[in-house]
């Protein structure tokens, strides 16, 4: 996944503010046009758009940002299919990125998925 850069949006002036509160009063209903057609979100998606709209009509400047999957050391070895202290081992050899959120470790869905593509790909199958 590549993250692109955030993007922050002034508040709304006052009038637009008052409308977008105005529709979305009691109403969690978003249409969502793409080239003229009618786009029905998955209710995540819808969620999330409800909450920016909500945001903007409260007067709140916004900013939209990608976050990159992270995963802890338990979830990440078993998405690679090894043991917890084969994974630290890893990272402690820097073979796989590693973030720490105070002591804990974490790791990006895609080093895991990096790795694990890289380990297939030097199985050569010779025996």
């Amino acid at each position: 996944m590549t993250l692109r850069s955030p993007r922050i949006t002034a508040a709304l002036p006052n009038q637009d503010a008052l409308r977008l509160t105005n529709a979305l009063t009691d109403n969690d209903d978003v249409t969502v046009f793409v080239d003229g057609t009618a786009v029905t979100l998955p209710a995540m998606a819808r969620d999330a758009v409800v909450d920016l709209l909500r945001r903007m009509a409260a007067g709140e400047t916004v900013m939209v940002n990608s976050v990159a999957e992270t995963l802890t050391t338990s979830q990440a070895a078993k998405a690679a299919g090894i043991s917890d202290t084969y994974l630290r081992n890893l990272t402690d050899a820097g073979v796989i990125p590693v973030e720490y959120r105070g002591s804990h470790r974490r790791i990006r869905r895609e080093h895991i998925d990096a790795w694990v593509k890289a380990q297939r790909g030097s199985d050569t199958g010779a025996p």
